[in-house]
């Protein structure tokens, strides 16, 4: 007994029913095709009782997925109990009802035999435990993929033709619009703010000044209703939303498709001149933020600055007692994405760009250097003399021009940096600078930083450098005997400061460390460690002075090392790095 007992549990098999339909038409319907597909499935899986096959009471339906993608949660539901073991027959009305994909087929395959499970398609007779069971169903398979695929092209020209005709073909109508009988139809309220936000922004020219102008004066986005009744939309209008707005060309009469814009069939909005005004504006602004016009302190190779794994460097700052200190920095800083990563970098801003500069200004008043890179460029008969004195007034504007006209500069050299472990890489395209220096006209725009030049279309610049690792970050230390750097202002404010600090206290005697401390509020060590200052050997003092100090020698590692200052000043020279 005990015996066939156990034989009759093992002949037991639990099937799971799985039914699909790509739309939701019809399921509202009392009787329904997942209704029939169940149905069916349930009879064939009765005519197999005498084989121990059993229906399993969970339902999975998934009524309104489509069989292209894995992401419907009937069938997540499925997965889910094969993985927990509760199911050993998958029964389907037709193999596409699971899956419409090959590749995703064979993920649901993988799955099914990991755990033992059998799959049957009840109106498509094949056994997926032999070779010829697995080639016949993977056949029906593809055609099943094969007519997805045709009917989704049919539907993208459909689309694609009704859209050239000017129909509109559904979705979210915008701020200013309805859809009645599946056409535009102006919203006279919502027509007139929607021309309100244009003129607004032509008088403001500033998006984020005119969101905050929008908010304000109380004016929403639009109000949308959903399907059950409940309403959504009324808020705040964003930048984003705001630009989209300024550049959406149905308020034009035009529907877009795919890059290109037809006459619609819907009334028009903003008219032609309004538009054109608006979008001249936001050309220009764009311009403005690539370029770093009217920044107070632009970056100039925002956007031209790479470390040596090809990432860009962004620019960043920070702000101590009222002094901003610009940096270039590696992204995971930024986004905290990398934080500790051993390859982050924290760039001095100011001396980075100085030493780019330096070397194109060296390379530009070089005459032998420029004309061997540019002697295949050159072809409308200029003369070498006329070509090194363009060349020379280019170096020039490099240093004398303002930020705004540097970055415009080296954009359109189509300038890119890159840091390396022991130097930093400036390249240059051959041709862009060649129609500089003969007066062609170049495009300045950042659109072309996104082309890569060809090999022999580069001139690659080096500057030697070297990265030292500084805390967590990585920091660029260049040889400052061989480069011209900028005055460090927290060196000289501190220098000025001990020199102030002295002077007081020798022309008032009564004054002491300690009432100093008070007043400046710091502490009497500080007051202390500060008068040491002024015994620093002159040479250091000038080399400070003219920004010709070592480069790890910031204002911290100063006011550290002169606690133990000694008198000496060759020891002097040595503590603080001095050759």
């Amino acid at each position: 007994m005990a015996e066939s007992g156990k034989t009759q549990r093992r002949s037991k098999v639990r099937c799971a029913i799985y039914t699909r339909k790509s739309t939701d038409e019809g399921l509202e319907q009392a009787f329904n095709s997942l209704d029939a597909q169940r149905e069916a499935c349930a009879a064939f899986i009765q005519s197999q009782r005498h084989e121990g096959w059993c229906v399993l009471p969970g339902l999975y339906d998934d009524g309104g997925y489509s069989g292209g993608s894995l992401e419907r949660p009937a069938l997540k539901r499925l997965l889910a109990d094969i993985e927990a073991g509760q199911i050993d027959v998958v029964v389907v009305y037709k193999v596409d009802r699971l899956t419409r994909a090959l590749s995703d087929f064979a993920k649901l395959v993988d799955i099914f035999d990991c755990r033992g499970v059998s799959f049957v398609s009840i109106t498509q007779q094949f056994n997926t435990t032999t070779s010829m069971g697995r080639l016949t169903l993977n056949v029906l398979l593809s055609f099943a993929q094969f007519e997805r695929e045709v009917i989704g092209e049919r539907v993208r020209d459909k689309i694609a033709a009704s859209k050239k005709k000017g129909m509109w073909m559904g979705g979210m109508p915008p701020l200013g619009y309805d859809v009645k009988e599946r056409k535009l139809v102006v919203n006279d309220a919502e027509a007139r703010t929607v021309g309100d936000i244009y003129r607004r922004y032509l008088a403001l020219k500033s998006v984020r000044v005119l969101a905050d102008d929008l908010a304000a004066a109380g004016i929403r986005s639009k109000r949308r209703v959903r399907p059950d009744g409940t309403e959504y939309g009324g808020q705040k209008l964003s930048r984003g939303a705001l630009y989209l707005m300024l550049q959406n060309q149905i308020y034009r009469g035009e529907i877009t498709h795919k890059g290109h814009s037809y006459s619609g069939d819907h009334p028009t909005i903003i008219e032609r001149p309004l538009w054109d005004e608006v979008q001249a504006v936001l050309a220009a602004n764009r311009i403005e933020r690539t370029t770093g016009a009217g920044t107070r302190h632009p970056s100039l190779l925002t956007g031209l600055l790479f470390d040596d794994k090809g990432d860009r460097l962004t620019p960043t700052y920070s702000t101590k007692k009222g002094t901003r200190y610009r940096y270039y920095v590696s992204t995971g800083l930024v986004t905290g994405a990398k934080t500790g990563c051993s390859n982050s970098m924290r760039l001095p801003a100011g001396n980075l760009e100085g030493l780019v500069i330096d070397r194109l200004r060296a390379f530009l008043d070089d005459p032998t250097a420029l004309l061997d890179a540019l002697t295949n460029e050159l072809h409308s008969g200029i003369g070498r003399t006329e070509l090194i004195k363009r060349s020379r007034q280019l170096a020039e504007e490099l240093q004398t021009k303002a930020p705004t006209v540097v970055k415009t500069l080296l954009i359109r050299l189509l300038c890119h940096v890159n840091i390396k472990p022991d130097c930093i890489e400036i390249n240059l395209s051959r041709h862009r600078l060649a129609a500089m220096l003969v007066g062609q006209a170049v495009d300045q725009t950042m659109q072309d930083l996104e082309v890569k030049c060809h090999a022999h279309d580069i001139v690659t610049l080096a500057v030697p450098a070297r990265l030292k690792r500084v805390g967590r970050e990585m920091r660029m230390l260049v040889d400052t005997a061989d480069h011209h750097t900028t005055a460090n202002s927290s060196l000289l404010r501190i220098i000025a400061r001990a020199h102030h600090v002295q002077t007081c206290l020798i022309q008032n005697t009564e004054l002491t460390v300690h009432d100093i401390a008070r007043t400046e509020r710091v502490s009497a060590a500080y007051i202390y460690t500060l008068l040491r200052l002024p015994w620093l050997a002159p040479d250091i003092t000038t080399a400070i002075v003219n920004g010709r100090q070592p480069q790890n020698l910031n204002a911290m590692t100063l006011m550290r090392r002169a606690s133990r200052l000694p008198a000496s000043w060759a020891e002097q020279r040595k503590l603080f790095g001095f050759r």
